[in-house]
Parts: C-alpha cells; sequence; structure tokens
C-alpha cells in the first residue's frame, strides 16, 4: 500500500514540474518576444524578435512537448497583449509546431538535444512550416495570396537569428551540471 501512495505522489510531483516548467519556459518566450522587438518595413506584419530564440532553447532542452507549449503560449500571449491580436491564432499554430518540430528532431534516436547536427537541422527543418502557416494566416487574414510573400524574408531572418542564438546558448547550457546529469 505504501508503495502505490508513493508511486502516486511521485507521479503528482512530476506532472506538477512538468507545468511549472512549461509556464517558465513559456514566461521566457514572451519575455524574450518583448525585450527586443523591431516591426519589419516590410509586408503585414511581422517583427525581429528573440523569441525564436527562446523558442528553440527550451525545444532542444527540455523537447518537443515543452517547447510547443512554450513558443504556442509564450508568443501566443505577446500578439495577444501586444496589439497583434489578429495574428495569435496564426502565431499560436505556427510556434507549437515550431516548436514540436524542432523538439521532436533534437531528442530524435536517444538524443536528448545534445547533438550540435541535429539541432541545426531540427530548427532549419521547423523553418518552412513556420513560414507556411504564416502565409497562409496572412492570406487568409487579408484575402490576398500575393501580400504574403513580402513577410518571408523578416520570418527566414528570425529563424537564423533564433538559430544563431539558440545553438550556442544550447551547447552552453548543456555543460551544466542540470543538463549533464539529465
Amino acid at each position: 500500500m505504501q508503495s502505490i501512495h508513493q508511486q502516486t505522489a511521485a507521479h503528482t510531483r512530476t506532472k506538477t514540474m512538468d507545468l511549472v516548467l512549461t509556464g517558465i519556459l513559456s514566461a521566457i518566450v514572451l519575455v524574450s518576444t518583448v525585450f527586443i522587438n523591431i516591426k519589419l518595413p516590410i509586408g503585414q506584419g511581422g517583427l525581429i524578435h528573440l523569441g525564436t530564440g527562446a523558442l528553440f532553447t527550451a525545444a532542444i532542452l527540455f523537447g518537443p512537448k515543452k517547447g510547443a507549449l512554450a513558443g504556442a503560449i509564450g508568443m501566443g500571449l505577446f500578439d495577444i497583449f501586444g496589439g497583434w491580436l489578429i495574428w495569435a491564432p496564426t502565431t499560436i499554430i505556427a510556434r507549437f509546431l515550431q516548436g514540436y518540430i524542432v523538439g521532436k528532431i533534437a531528442w530524435s534516436n536517444g538524443h536528448r538535444g545534445n547533438s550540435v547536427k541535429l539541432n541545426i537541422l531540427a530548427a532549419v527543418a521547423s523553418t518552412p512550416v513556420m513560414l507556411a502557416v504564416y502565409y497562409i494566416g496572412q492570406a487568409i487574414m487579408y484575402n490576398n495570396w500575393v501580400a504574403p510573400l513580402a513577410s518571408i524574408p523578416g520570418d527566414l531572418i528570425q529563424s537564423i537569428v533564433g538559430m544563431l542564438i539558440a545553438i550556442p546558448l544550447c551547447l552552453t547550457l548543456k555543460k551544466t551540471p542540470f543538463f549533464r546529469n539529465r
């Protein structure tokens, strides 16, 4: 009887820690998106911000579920409270998928975000999906299938900046005792 109680308590602690960690990662993505964001002069919207780097970092360090939720929640909240409300549904879908793809690839074949090549591949592979979701979302919002093409360069820059931040940051963090012992 004691064993079942201990297993239940351990499971509850794990679920609580997962929830807390996902909340913290979402907050980091939100703050990273708010901290520095530069509105692009081209396209129907779009920003260059540090949130993509935080999304990539969360997905590489903690896997697909936490990466997907951190990206969707963090950047979705930015859109909701930052004056970009119309973009929130598109952002939530795009960033959920992007975080999931990055985490899934970075954590594939027993790797836990510890292969630089897989991490780079993950970020690169997630970018066309993010571009496609934003393109389709913008085309629907503005009822125009040509205008969204102008936003693609800015979205590409955002992913490149995110990679340039996340890959070295993850390499450094993976050397810390917290991640080395996981």
